[in-house]
């Protein structure tokens, strides 16, 4: 098993919690929720059962039916997984829990009677879907488990210093020198590629072939693809989740939903409704136009103006050539080698998403226009910090230009704690905007006292 970060969140709950509430472990699906959960209970509790919903028998189903006897329920449910539970020190597992909703409620009561501690780990909306007509447990906490970040990436390589002397050099602010930060670009471009899916990651240790890596990644967007379709007959989230490439590549003021849809009639309550189940699904991350760029963002969210992100940018790399074979996918070999061409500089745009999300913020974006020059100009991300905002623009090429940063900061210099450039240069600094190379990014959410 891999490194994960969410491994400290769950111990943190385990001791915080004492057996007063269940943790919801939420995510994609092959984001290795079942692995990271199950890893735990071996090492953190003296015995477990882990009831897979996927598989599970009838006869262990059919226990949910009546929990009027929690002392014949334990009874049956430890004969049935041939485990002797003990109090306080045990832990039971649901794992796909959103296949079989009567397992969740009764989370209320097992909670409550506090033998033991109970994880659930759910995937995709329909979790949401399989709730309606039962009562959600008030006593569940909930946690977000990303795809692997790129600190987990090194990790899993055997790095563990790496990242390390990158916090060191944020904090400094120091340069690296072109020859250091081309390697430590070329190392990011790898992550990339490969992405933060366990299952890629893993093909790419164990047999470095970037088409195997791929065949690993289809399978998994083949995967979401299916649950989308059976979530929504009609195929119009599917139609959606394909098209994030192509819409990024169009550099519009947000996501074309109802060009992407032309053969449907669409509403904006159609609309609105299909993006928050994309959402819901943690495939995909959505930042939405903010309408008065200030501190407190989510309080001028757009819903109708908003841009799609790929969860895992090694998925989005296979997404956008999905309907070719791997041999003519020659952006493996131009990102690896730094000759992507500039069209396809989105990449990193989805990158430093997948970045920010992971580090827990919300994404905004901003469009405006100037009368005067008859120009449209666009920030990428904003992030709020303290009382103020931070805009960000991301950069594949000609970092030296910045007009939407320079605007904006006209706009609303009193609003602006600093501003950023996320690119794949070295560190610098041009007047009071801080150049970044990319592998920094994630570094920008804890820097609020430098």
């Amino acid at each position: 098993m891999f490194k994960r970060k969410i491994y400290n969140k769950i111990k943190e709950w385990k001791e915080n919690s004492d057996g007063k509430t269940a943790l919801l472990i939420e995510g994609a699906r092959r984001v290795g929720k079942s692995t990271v959960v199950e890893e735990f209970a071996k090492n953190e509790y003296a015995k477990y059962i882990l009831i897979d919903f996927s598989i599970a028998p009838n006869t262990v189903k059919e226990l949910f039916d009546d929990m009027s006897d929690l002392n014949y329920f334990f009874l049956q449910l430890q004969l049935q997984y041939r485990v002797e539970l003990e109090v306080r020190n045990s832990v039971i597992i649901f794992d796909e829990v959103q296949l079989y909703p009567k397992a969740r409620q009764a989370i209320k009561m097992l909670v409550k009677d506090g033998r033991y501690d109970y994880i659930e780990t759910g995937s995709l909306i329909s979790i949401k879907k399989n709730v309606k007509d039962i009562l959600i447990p008030s006593e569940e906490r909930k946690l977000q488990m990303n795809p692997m970040d790129y600190e987990e990436f090194l990790w899993a390589l055997n790095d563990t210093s790496t990242m390390n002397l990158l916090r060191s050099v944020f904090e400094s602010k120091k340069a690296f020198g072109d020859q250091l930060n081309r390697k430590l670009m070329r190392d990011f471009r790898l992550y990339m590629l490969v992405g933060g899916m366990p299952q890629a990651v893993n093909e790419f240790i164990t047999t470095n072939n970037f088409k195997k890596v791929d065949d690993v990644k289809r399978d998994i967007i083949n995967l979401y693809e299916d649950d989308f379709r059976k979530i929504d007959s009609t195929g119009r989230l599917a139609m959606l989740f394909e098209a994030i490439p192509s819409q990024l590549n169009k550099n519009t003021k947000g996501f074309q939903t109802k060009k992407v849809l032309n053969s449907y009639k669409t509403t904006d309550s159609t609309i609105l409704s299909l993006i928050s189940e994309l959402k819901d699904s943690k495939v995909v991350s959505v930042a939405y136009h903010a309408n008065n760029p200030d501190v407190g963002l989510s309080a001028y969210k757009d819903l109708n103006r908003f841009k799609l992100y790929m969860a895992d940018t090694g998925l989005f790399v296979t997404l956008q050539f999905k309907d070719k074979d791997f041999t003519e996918n020659i952006i493996y070999e131009k990102l690896l080698n730094d000759k992507l061409s500039t069209n396809l500089g989105y990449l990193y745009e989805n990158a430093v998403a997948q970045i920010l999300t992971s580090t827990g913020n919300d994404l905004f974006y901003y469009t405006f226009a100037n009368v005067e020059q008859k120009r449209n100009y666009e920030i990428d991300f904003i992030l709020s910090k303290r009382n103020k905002i931070c805009p960000i623009e991301v950069k594949s090429s000609n970092y030296k230009k910045h007009s939407s940063l320079d605007e904006f900061y006209k706009k609303y210099s009193d609003r602006i704690l600093k501003r950023y450039i996320i690119h794949t240069k070295d560190i610098s600094k041009d007047k009071d905007i801080l150049c970044l190379p990319i592998y920094l990014t994630q570094f920008i959410s804890q820097s609020e006292n430098n």
